[in-house]
């Protein structure tokens, strides 16, 4: 057993993140790996670089277990930093580059990352201004900086050094590989409003192994296979589809952050056949292309479900030419955990879940109160096991005991249900199920009925604390010049829901509370809980 911080890893037979890199580029050396703008940038190139960065890491200090935290958007740098992180054995941390001062300090403190990697010229973000911003304090185990881009940048920042990127990976390639065994090789956060995030710790097994089935079940090692990497590197979303399309050899075309009229010239440019998104990310791109048919070559396009207003869009794509198929993923497990089949009727493959990629992949869903394990069509907490898990949480022994059953199942924390046919689908988090009438009710059953009105634009719907009960209360985005009576929508439910699922209130909003996550932006359903709860309390 190997240990970082409180956290046990098991050992797992399989090769390093080096070398499974190194095994790609002998493999097809000349073939493009990434475009990035407009260079095309070869699997040997992405190769070299890595190892130069791996050098210069080591020159710098870096050895097996350390931290390194890449704060930066998507770029070629963040894969060759990576690799060049499990070559030497050591831990990338993925920071979001949505984050700010005080999550930085978060981040970087509690992971004791040594060297934090950022890019302070990129044109949206100033990450320099939110760095200096930074408590020092919290930064009392960072040793170095590392700025990528070229900028003008001072000789120190908080007391420590700032090296250039371009001057790390002008160092010879480093040979040596370190990263076989039970090492850490990436830590990603989980997504949260309401307290510190975990860290979640995989190693060169699950991340390795993940890929290879990914790439087979997604098609990516189908010959001519070009990928759109819109989806950031420092969520597991996107990082799942880059390490497949690696494994498989496709060709990434890379944004540095997604830009829905950028995306679409770039699909017809380079004859993109499939991505990856939220279903924001393909409404948009929706609403930016031209033509009844805009995206030819896309084969399919698999989305996860983060905006309920957008019920539609599977429908709504497939007039225009594209399937889209859902997925479900977490960080525990990876995304790109299970897809609809592509080939399935949009009603089926338009909800969130799916067939696990692999026979190596089990889900099995438990009753939350009794433990009885549940049969089809019965919703209950979602248990995930197969070669993605995680090692567990970094540096909390006692979450990653909670997370993880005695036969060595995740506790995914959402609800789900099996379907007879072997996939299953995700309904809502066990965090959001309400108890109404004795029954486990989702959210997303009331929401669907309440959208079915053509008054409605969007809903949520949240349980709140009240005469020692949980009630049902829903906020609606009501539909341009529909308008909006409270009465006339409770009705609506009443004759389509059991009494028990009515909401007894049914509030309208302009928008729904939201943050960002690695992801994509999700809706804060504890905002809304607290305004339900302070509206029942006042009597309003």
């Amino acid at each position: 057993m190997v240990r970082h911080g409180d956290l046990a890893l098991a050992s797992r037979q399989s090769e390093s993140l080096g070398r499974f890199l190194e095994r790609r580029a002998l493999a097809t050396p000349d073939a493009t790996a990434l475009v990035w703008g407009d260079a095309a940038i070869s699997y040997a190139a992405l190769l070299d670089e890595s190892r130069r960065a791996a050098q210069g890491l080591f020159d710098l200090g870096i050895r097996s277990g350390d931290r390194v935290a890449l704060w930066l958007p998507n770029a070629p740098a963040w894969l060759a930093l990576h690799f060049a992180c499990a070559r030497l054995g050591a831990i990338a941390v993925a920071v979001n580059t949505r984050f700010r001062s005080s999550e930085i300090a978060d981040i970087v403190g509690r992971s004791g990352a040594r060297i934090l990697v950022l890019w302070p010229s990129f044109r949206q973000i100033d990450f320099m201004a939110t760095l200096q911003a930074t408590d020092a304090a919290a930064l009392d185990r960072l040793e170095r900086i590392i700025v990528y881009g070229g900028a003008t940048t001072p000789a120190t920042l908080h007391g420590k050094p700032v090296h250039a990127y371009e001057r790390l990976i002008a160092r010879p390639p480093y040979r040596e590989d370190h990263g076989a065994g039970p090492v850490g090789s990436n830590i990603f956060t989980t997504s949260g409003t309401t307290k510190a995030p975990k860290f979640v710790l995989h190693d060169h097994y699950s991340v390795g192994t993940h890929a290879g089935h990914v790439a087979r079940r997604f098609g990516y090692d189908i010959p001519g296979s070009v990928v759109l990497q819109a989806l950031p590197l420092c969520g597991v979303f996107g990082f799942a589809q880059a390490m497949a399309c690696i494994c498989a050899g496709a060709t990434m075309v890379m944004q540095a952050t997604f830009d829905a009229e950028e995306a679409v010239a770039l699909i017809r440019r380079h004859a993109i056949t499939t991505c990856n998104g939220s279903d924001d990310m393909f409404a948009r791109l929706l609403a930016a292309s031209r033509g009844n048919v805009p995206f030819p070559t896309l084969r399919f396009g698999g989305f996860a479900a983060f905006n309920p207003a957008l019920a539609s869009l599977v429908s709504d794509a497939e007039r225009h030419g594209l399937r889209l198929a859902g997925l479900y993923g977490a960080s525990e497990v990876q995304a790109l955990f299970a897809l609809q089949s592509p080939e399935a009727p949009s009603d089926i493959r338009g909800a969130p879940g799916g067939f696990p990629v692999a026979e190596e992949y089990a889900v099995r869903i438990r009753d939350p109160e009794s433990g009885r394990l549940l049969a089809p069509g019965e919703s209950g907490e979602i248990e995930l096991k197969g070669p993605s898990a995680m090692a567990g949480y970094f540096g909390d022994a006692a979450a990653t005991a909670r997370a993880i059953t005695e036969d060595g199942w995740v506790r995914s924390g959402d609800l789900g249900h099996l379907r007879g046919d072997g996939s299953f689908v995700f309904e809502t988090r066990m965090g959001d199920v309400l108890r109404l009438g004795g029954y486990l009710v989702a959210p997303a059953e009331i929401e669907a009925h309440l959208q079915l009105h053509p008054a409605v634009a969007g809903c949520q719907v949240v349980g709140a604390t009240a005469d020692g009960g949980l009630l049902a209360v829903a906020f609606v985005i009501p539909r341009p010049g529909a308008g909006f009576d409270e009465n006339t929508l409770r009705q609506h439910c009443a004759t389509g829901l059991a009494r028990f699922k009515v909401p007894v209130r049914i509030l309208a909003l302009d928008a729904f509370p939201t943050t960002p996550s690695a992801n994509g932006v999700k809706i804060q359903r504890v905002k809304l809980r607290e305004m339900a709860e302070a509206m029942l309390r006042d009597g309003r």
